[in-house]
Formats: structure tokens, sequence, C-alpha cells
């Protein structure tokens, strides 16, 4: 019964930090932390010998257990969060120079435009002289910079506030202290459906605050104060990953081989992480819980020969213990090394466990060894719970116990044996976690099995000991890059095959869950006449079709890109995409971190892409887009000579050109043939699309200004619409007051960055929309935003439909 309790316990207390991470708001802290001893004191009055719980059946006190660890971990989370909370960055302090002293507390990320590290805040000041007699500024403790490179192509940066190549003074380096000027902003991520919560994610890695270096003339140049003995590991990571790429040429090789020994995953570019995720191989390029179980094995191996040797050591200690002991502590200081991640505490943990109960002469069901694992792990790190990896890990871990092919007993003798047993464990996992990976990534490699077949044994059994030895001796880095080249080689000739991968719209969670029951039903060890019970849990999953508007009305989908535009227009059975959002960096836009992902979790097949005008705002995303649409046609009006015409040939706009889709009319109206031959400025030649079905209007009208506004205007009788799309972001140059008057729009869409540059939306045009009685609704308060035809005087909002606590709440 004691053991019922515990796991009643364990697995009340990741349902109750999973209850607590759905809150919107935080509570104060005292209620949190209060509890962790309620829950104590109800569970020892439960247990009493005289409880009436306990004398009974034992489900009233199976109830209470698990009750009491969802009370408790409800609470050691909702406590840490409320604590995390209070050290949140002053609106005040946002968008002021500040100058801080403080230590680089993990390996800087270099890329060709700027240099990202973090930065561990020990003093503040304000920045500039006369300010040391203010009081100083309180910063956050744990601050995020970007030191940018100058002449890096942003869009987004003025030329003052572009910073000299750290060339000039030096690269930061972990553990050393610097003196920056810097101006700093709240955490404020894009939020999409089914997108990456970049909020979150600095959340849990305990970031309060972003911003850059300056540096210009009239700011005081940075100073590397000194090296410290601080972040002893986070130096040497620095030290290994710098040391792979100075000797193996190839940056895409030494990528794979850093983030191997290292755990940097952003050592790998871009289209390495393509390739890899369409062969299905992307959990081996990082530090997995096979790769910690390995080293554990080796480690504990060469511990087991030390130790035999020494007679003194073999009477204080059984070798058999000490090598099981050693491995596990190896193990951690490995995952440790390799940057912590979610498999591999869940590995540490899971081995951590089953060698305390070896050594203290005891065998837990696996039931109970993998829900402590994943108290332990959540206990830590309760915000795991929102992480992809997290539930992959588990899931993968708890299927190979189920069907009892992760047990000893299972293994079996001989190459044939273990080959074929190989091959089942894979084929058990891809049955179990396709659904859940179509619910977290809305895509699987068809190509999976066969490229895992060969990329697990050679990656484990040679890529990785050569990476890992390479430490000691360099040239066996050599051998790694060949290592990794040949299978490179054939992993890009798998992503190239026809449909190597299947992409379907992300089903609801509870249809996910249903999908996973049924490829765990089908993939264990039970006669087929029941397996194939399986088969309707799984199929729905596979046959889901995210729902769209009914025939003869559409919506519109404002995606959260920052500055830039990009909205989705769905009818029935077609698709349009206008504008594709900004350029982030020259690593980095909306096509690959927003669109493309969008796009997949809403099953979209796009019949066009239509882009206003050469704009890097609008048109940064548009080469990701376009690869992943090979369908769609192209309307725009960028030139002929422009990138992206080689990419896609497509139409120029018109006004006058017309379609109707499922009984929606699209309507350009906006440049004439003649604005083309003008030689006028891109914004002046944006493509205006009107959208209706007699009963709902869109108007979508780019970059236009106020001299385009007035030819509009005069050239269209009937401008009224009930959403506008907010000319060139809320900019002072555009909505004039012809326009609202002709538009008068009840809806006004504004995409914009967070406390941009330009300062989009302007007060002065958002006053302007207000008076008219137009609900203005900005995708920094609102996130995506959803517009239907059905419901024209309304917008759902991604900030408010999925509000959590973590998420920033603007002043």
């Amino acid at each position: 019964m004691a053991g019922s309790w515990a796991f009643a316990m364990l697995g009340g207390s990741v349902w109750g930090a999973a209850l607590q991470l759905q809150q919107a708001v935080l509570w104060n802290a005292w209620v949190y932390a209060a509890s962790l001893p309620v829950a104590v004191v109800v569970m020892g009055w439960s247990c009493r010998p005289s409880s009436v719980l306990r004398r009974g059946s034992g489900k009233g006190l199976l109830a209470v257990a698990l009750v009491c660890g969802a009370m408790a971990g409800a609470g050691q989370a909702g406590w840490r969060a409320a604590i995390h909370a209070g050290g949140a960055l002053d609106p005040a302090l946002e968008g002021r120079d500040l100058q801080v002293t403080g230590v680089v507390s993990e390996m800087p990320q270099r890329g060709e435009a700027a240099t990202r590290f973090r930065l561990e805040v020990e003093s503040a000041r304000w920045a500039g002289t006369g300010a040391s007699a203010d009081a100083p500024p309180a910063v956050p403790e744990r601050i995020a910079l970007g030191w940018y490179a100058e002449n890096t192509g942003l869009w987004g940066r003025s030329s003052e506030e572009r910073t000299p190549s750290t060339s000039t003074v030096g690269a930061p380096h972990a553990g050393e202290r610097w003196r920056l000027t810097v101006r700093l902003k709240a955490p404020h991520g894009n939020l999409n459906p089914h997108g990456f919560d970049s909020e979150l994610w600095m959340w849990e890695q305990g970031v309060q605050a972003n911003g850059y270096v300056r540096s210009g003339a009239r700011d005081a140049a940075p100073v590397r104060v000194g090296i410290t003995w601080l972040h002893p590991i986070e130096r040497a990571r620095e030290a290994v990953r710098d040391a792979v790429f100075e000797r193996v040429p190839d940056r895409g090789q030494a990528g794979v081989i850093a983030a191997l020994v290292t755990g940097d995953q952003g050592a790998i570019d871009r289209a390495g992480w393509d390739v890899f995720r369409a062969t299905g191989v992307a959990h081996l390029m990082s530090i997995s819980g096979l790769h910690v179980t390995m080293f554990a094995w080796l480690a504990a191996h060469i511990v087991g020969l030390l130790w035999r040797r020494s007679s003194r050591l073999m009477l204080w200690l059984p070798a058999q213990q000490a090598a099981l002991a050693g491995g596990v502590l190896l193990a951690t200081f490995y995952a440790l090394f390799s940057g912590w991640g979610v498999p591999s505490q869940r590995t540490v943990w899971m081995l951590a466990t089953v060698a305390l109960l070896r050594l203290a002469g005891r065998r837990w069901p696996w039931p109970h060894v993998w829900l402590l694992t994943a108290a332990v792990v959540v206990a830590l790190d309760p915000w795991a719970l929102m992480q992809a990896g997290f539930w992959l890990s588990f899931v993968a871990v708890g299927v190979l116990f189920a069907t009892d092919l992760a047990a000893p007993g299972a293994v079996k003798r001989g190459i044939r044996a273990q080959v074929w047993q190989l091959l089942r464990e894979q084929w058990v996992i891809t049955l179990a976690i396709t659904p859940l990976s179509l619910l977290l990534f809305q895509q699987v490699s068809l190509v999976g099995l066969p490229a895992n077949a060969i990329a697990i044994p050679w990656v484990t059994l040679v890529v990785t000991p050569l990476a890992m030895l390479g430490v000691a001796v360099a040239p066996l880095w050599d051998l790694a890059a060949w290592a990794v080249h040949a299978l490179a080689v054939l992993l890009q000739w798998g992503a190239g095959l026809p449909h190597a991968t299947l992409s379907m719209a992300a089903p609801p969670g509870w249809m996910a869950a249903c999908g996973v029951a049924g490829g765990v039903l089908l993939a264990m060890p039970l006669p087929w006449s029941l397996r194939t019970l399986g088969l309707p849990l799984l199929l729905p999953v596979l046959l889901w079709q995210a729902p769209r508007p009914a025939a003869g009305e559409f919506e519109l989908l404002a995606a959260d890109i920052g500055q830039g535009n990009a909205v989705l227009v769905r009818t029935a059975t077609h698709s349009l995409l206008y504008d594709a959002g900004p350029r982030y960096s020259l690593e980095s836009d909306a096509g690959h971190r927003v669109l493309v992902p969008l796009l997949r979790a809403q099953g979209e097949r796009l019949d066009m892409l239509l882009l206003s005008h050469r704009d890097a705002d609008h048109t940064g995303g548009a080469a990701a887009v376009l690869a992943m649409q090979p369908q769609a046609a192209l309307l725009s009006s960028i030139e002929p000579t422009h990138p992206l015409r080689s990419l896609r040939p497509g139409a120029v706009c018109e006004a006058g050109q017309q379609w109707t889709w499922d009984g929606v009319h699209f309507e350009v109206l906006h440049p004439l043939v003649s604005d083309y031959r003008a030689g006028v400025k891109s914004n002046a030649i944006s493509c205006v699309l009107r959208i209706g079905n007699g009963r709902a209007t869109a108007l979508l009208v780019g970059d236009i200004e106020r001299d385009q506004e007035r030819v509009l205007v005069q050239r269209n009788a009937a401008l009224a619409a009930d959403v506008l799309l907010v000319p060139h972001h809320g900019s002072k140059s555009s909505s004039s007051e012809l326009l609202l008057d002709a538009v008068q729009p009840r809806i006004a869409l504004v995409q914009a960055g967070y406390r941009n540059r330009f300062g989009h939306p302007a007060a002065e045009v958002v006053a302007r929309y207000e008076a008219r009685g137009t609900r203005v609704v900005d995708s920094v308060r609102c996130g995506a935003a959803l517009w239907r035809s059905t419901r024209a005087g309304d917008v759902d909002c991604e900030r408010e439909r999925s509000a959590r606590y973590w998420q920033h709440a603007l002043p």
C-alpha cells in the first residue's frame, strides 16, 4: 500500500504542476507557499492508524495522496513563479541607456550579424554624465544581450544604433566581467497558434530582460574588466566548441561535432536542421538520453577496471558498486557539460534512481521509477512540461518499459537477435510517438525508420565517441568530421526523396492523446486481435483536417510577426497569404520562425502569395514560404530583377484584377500600370486588396501613404470595409482622415513590433481611429488576431485565448 501511496503522490505532483502552468494570473506567493505544509499535514492526518481512510479499502487514501501531491506540485511551481515574477524589469527602464557591470554566464552564440550572450548583472547605473547623482536603477539579475556588427544589413536598426564589431575591443567569453552601455526591454515575443513561445523559454531560462550593447560615438566604450573564476563549465564548453571550429574547416560538420560534445544546438546551421528533421534523426544531433546512457556505461566500465587494480579500494567498496556510482557521477558531469537539457536531466535522474535502488538492494516496478524521474525533473523545472522534448522523451521511455523491451530480460543473445530487438524498439517508438509528433510539430518523417536504423548506431558508436575523444586527442575530430560527412550524404539523399515527410494539421489535444494510446496498443506484445483495436484510436489523428470557413465566408489571421505584415486569408477551399513578414537577421526571418510552422499547423496549401511591395518587412519570409508551398502562385509589385522572381515567376499587381473563390470576391485596387512607370518609391506601389462576400469586407493596403490614399478614394466610390489593415503599420504618413472617412472600419489591425524604433502605431494615428469609433487591435497586445466574416465586429486575440502568467503584460 505504501508503494501505491507514493505512486499516487508522485503522479499528483506532476499533475499539480501541470495545472499551475495553466494559470493566466499568479496568486500571491504565500498562497503557494502554504500549500506544501497543508499537504503534509493532511497526508499525515490521513495516514494515522486510527484514520477512517486507512482502515477502509485504501481507495480514499490514494485519492488523498493524489490531491496532496497535486497541492505540493502546484505550490512549489507557483511559489517559484511568483518569486521570479518579482524580479521583472521596471517598465520605466525600457529604452533608456544604462551602464551595467556583470559576468558573462554562458558561452556566447556568435553569428554573422551579432554576438549574443547572457550577463549576470552585478551593478548598474544610469549612463551618461550627470546621472550618477540619481538613485541607481534596479536591473534584473540575468539579462540577454546582443552585440551587433556594423553593416549587418538589418533594416530594423538605425546607423546610430549599430555598434562596431566586437573585434575592436575583443569578443566576450564565458566567465569574463564586462562593463557595457546597454538598452533593455522586457522579454516580449511573438505569440501565434501552435507557435514557439519565446517568452516561456526566456522565463524558464531565468532571463527577465533583453537588449543590445551600445557603443556609438556618444556612448562609453565597452570595457573588459577582467577574467573571473565563475562559470568554469561554461568556459570549458566554449573552449571546446571554439577548438572544434578551428580544427574542422567545414562549418556544417563542425557544428554537428560541437553539438554532440557541448550540447550547443545553435552550432548546427538551419540547413542542417532541415535535413535532420526531414529524416527524423534530429534527436540524435543533440545530447539525448542515448548519449548520456552510453557515456555512463563507458565511464562505469573504466571506473570498474581502475578500481579492481587496488585491493585496498576493493576492500572498502566492491568494484561493481564503485563502477555503478562512478558511472552515474561522470554521466552527471557530462550532462552538465552538455547544457543540462531535459533529455539529459531525465536520463541522469533515471540512472541515479536505478543506481540507488541497486545499491540499497531494492527493485521498484518500472512505473514507479519512470514516474519518480518525471516528478524530480518537474520539481526542478516545472516549465519543462511545456517542452516538446519532455513529452517525447518520457513517452518513448515509458513505451519501451511498458512493452518490456527496455527490461533486462528482454535483451537477447547474439548479433541477429540484438539487431532484431533494436529494430523492434525503433518500430515501437515510431508507432507510439507519431501522433504526438504530429501534435507537437505537425510533421513526421516517412523515411525516419530506415534513416534511424542507420543513423542511431552510426552516431552512437562512431560519431559521438570520436567527437568526445577528440577533446583529448584533437586529430580524432577529423575522423569524426568524415563520419558526419558520410552520414550527411545519405541523409540529404533521403530528405530529397519525394514525400520524405508527412505534414498534417495539428489535431486537438484529446485526439492526439487517443492517437498515442492507439500507437502504444498497436506496438504492445499482444495478440493481433487486441492490437487492431488501436486503429480506431490512431486513424482520427491521421485523417484530421483543420476546420475551414463555410462556403461564402472568409477569415483573416493577422500573424504576430513583429514589425511587418503577414495576413493569412482563408475561404472554404482556398488560401492566400498577404505579405510574408520581416527578416529579423542574416540568420532568421518570419518565414522560417513563424509562417512555415503556422501554415503547417493549419494544414494550409496556399493558392497565392501576394507581396504588397519589395520592403524587407513584407518580403523577408517569402523565400521560406515559397519553398514550403511550391504550388502557390506569386502576385506582387516587386521588380523583375528582384531575387524572389528567380524563385517563382509571378504576375504583377494591377488595379482591376479580380477573382472569386468559394463565393468570396477578391479585387486589386492599386497600383495602376502607370504607377510602375512613374519611378515612385516602393511604398507608393503597394498592392491594395479588397475582399468581400456581400455581407462583410476586408481591406489590405500595405504601406500606402497619404498621396496613394487620396488617389484610392478618388478612384473607388465604395471603399467601406469592416476590417482594415492599418496602412504602413500606423505611421504618421498614412491613415489620413480622407481614407478613414471613406473606409469607416469597425476593426483596425496593426502589425508592428514591440517598442519598434519607428514608434508605430503613432499615438495621433490611434486617436484618429478611436475618434471614429474604430477598435484598434495591435499585434503587441493581441498576438495573432483572428477575424471572421461571420462575426465582423469581433476579433479573437491569441494572447487572450491562451493567456498564461509568464506572458509579458503591457502597462
